[in-house]
């Protein structure tokens, strides 16, 4: 295999640039920031990182809502800054991903604000989906498509006309359909290609087309979609005319040297449709959420592996892992809780609460065997130090636009959100010189903190140092999975697969299960007295 194909093992960290590091102070995390902890990146051994959206934005959706594509907010320095950035990354060998929105803009954006002043029939609103409205006086939404934020997708301008928006009222969504709405984007890879980034995440890439002429749709948003609700395939969503708006970007990556990639984020379901998204000349990856979603027991998970494997084998494609991001509850508390426990909306202060020993000790078991498939793997920043959910996050501080547009009913996104710990005595711990932070951390981080963590055997941070160098050193991200059959009739409540040279054994038992004869090269919590494998525990094994 191609040693340019570096996108096919990598081990991505996602940075969430407003809670990695604090450089000025002003409590929210910013590029420089970024630039002074990449060290802790190399000291990891992941390949690259993944930064969230850092353009101008007035940040209704924490940055999810871009105003300009082709600079750096002041909230989070300058272009000069992001040039210097990714001088320190190539320097330590690191490679850069960035976040690309292409669904919508801000409703700052230049676009919509010539939209709005242009009026009903201008070329400027056919930029965006502006509609009349039903009823007498065209009050009523043109359709009654919902926000994934919760209410209605629509939202009614001065002039009586309406306008389509998957998300916030600030996020209008853009029409696809428009030549001129493909150009911008193409030349916006241009822009970030040409000043060395190795590629994009693209944000919500199943909804940049919508079925023609915008079809009524009534049921309920749902976190996967496939078809089944009213027995056809959502009109907002995975349409087959994204497939060419990825196959003009890839020949612009492929333009490119380097092996440029792209990583889209769709929410598409079975596994089989979503493989489309990375057909050989379409993406290079897709995230795993169907991975990600999959309950804590052995069947279920078992499921999701074979599943995905089997579904991107047809196109060549490989499988990419992952167990938190931005969006979802953290793992080490999504896995606090019973399996079948839904935390899809969100943990509150009043809402039950997870066991967080369970959580953490189940999280370790989880990132260990994710890390040991074929394939390659996404961390999301403070997992390696299994970092949990700010669970009791006071609501007054929330600001994910999904706990207002709600009601006040969805808590949303904020308490995986929270600006991480690196120095257990410091303000703040160590997230910038200042005691502040845009989210309040809670008050026992200390004990997360990397330097509490950091060369202590028996850490998270340190398993996840000597997951990823034995990962590298066996080659697991380019090996084969190979089912272990025997062992797994003899252990229902067990995963047990080959990867090479590596015996992957995880228990997701009430007991603990003997381990075969050979060498444990790692394991995710302490074994038994007599060597067997305890509950939520998952060991590498020399095969």
């Amino acid at each position: 295999m191609s040693p340019l194909l570096w996108w096919r093992d990598a081990v991505i960290y996602q940075v969430y640039p407003r809670s990695f590091a604090d450089a000025d102070g002003d409590g929210m995390g910013d590029l420089r920031g970024i630039t002074s902890r990449l060290d802790h990146l190399v000291e990891l051994g992941v390949d690259a990182l993944w930064m969230s959206p850092f353009y101008p934005s007035p940040q209704h959706d924490a940055g999810y809502d871009v105003a300009d594509y082709r600079d750096v907010d002041p909230r989070f320095g300058t272009l000069a800054d992001f040039d210097k950035l990714m001088a320190a990354a190539k320097e330590r060998g690191l490679r850069v991903i960035v976040d690309l929105v292409p669904n919508h803009t801000s409703s700052d954006h230049a676009w919509f604000q010539e939209a709005l002043a242009a009026g009903p029939g201008s070329h400027a609103r056919d930029r965006y989906h502006f509609r009349k409205g039903f009823g007498v006086d065209g009050e009523l939404p043109p359709n009654g498509w919902q926000s994934v934020f919760g209410g209605p997708a629509w939202t009614r301008v001065a002039d009586g006309e309406w306008y389509l928006h998957l998300f916030d009222t600030s996020q209008p969504d853009l029409n696809w359909d428009l030549p001129e709405v493909r150009a911008m984007f193409e030349d916006v890879l241009r822009f970030w290609l040409d000043r060395g980034v190795d590629g994009f995440r693209v944000d919500v890439a199943h909804g940049l087309i919508k079925e023609t002429g915008l079809p009524d749709w009534t049921a309920a948003q749902v976190p996967i979609t496939s078809p089944g609700a009213e027995h056809r395939t959502p009109p907002m969503w995975d349409q087959d005319g994204v497939h060419e708006v990825y196959r003009s970007w890839r020949r612009i990556l492929d333009s490119y040297p380097g092996d440029r990639m792209m990583v889209g984020e769709a929410w598409v379901a079975p596994a089989e449709r979503l493989a489309r998204y990375v057909r050989p000349d379409e993406m290079n990856q897709a995230f795993n959420f169907n991975y990600l979603m999959a309950p804590w027991t052995a069947a279920d998970q078992r499921e999701a592996i074979e599943s995905s494997l089997a579904g991107v084998e047809p196109v060549g494609a490989i499988c990419t892992w992952v167990l938190s991001n931005h969006d979802v509850v953290r793992h080490a508390s999504r896995l606090g809780f019973p399996p079948g426990h839904s935390t899809q909306g969100g943990i509150g202060v009043d809402d039950p609460q997870p066991d967080e020993a369970l959580g953490l000790r189940r999280a370790r078991a989880a990132t260990l065997l994710m890390l040991s498939l074929p394939g390659s793997a996404y961390l999301y920043q403070g997992e390696e130090l299994g970092l949990p959910e700010h669970t009791t996050l006071p609501d007054a501080v929330r600001q994910d636009p999904t706990w207002t547009r709600s009601g006040h009913e969805v808590r949303g996104r904020d308490g995986c959100r929270v600006p991480i710990p690196w120095e257990a005595d410091a303000p703040s711990y160590g997230f910038g010189p200042g005691a502040g932070a845009w989210l309040p951390q809670p008050a026992d981080w200390a004990r997360f903190a990397a330097d509490r963590e950091r060369g202590v055997p028996g850490s998270t941070m340190s398993m996840y140092v000597e997951a990823l160098r034995l990962r590298r050193a066996n080659g697991l991200g380019r090996g084969t999975l190979t089912w272990t059959d025997a062992a797994w009739n003899e252990a229902p409540d067990a995963v047990d697969f080959r990867n090479g040279a590596v015996r992957v054994i995880t228990n997701f038992g009430a007991a603990p299960i003997p381990l075969p004869p050979g060498e444990v090269l790692l394991a995710s919590g302490d074994l038994a007295a007599d060597g067997g494998l305890p509950p939520d525990t998952t060991a590498w094994l020399r095969a």
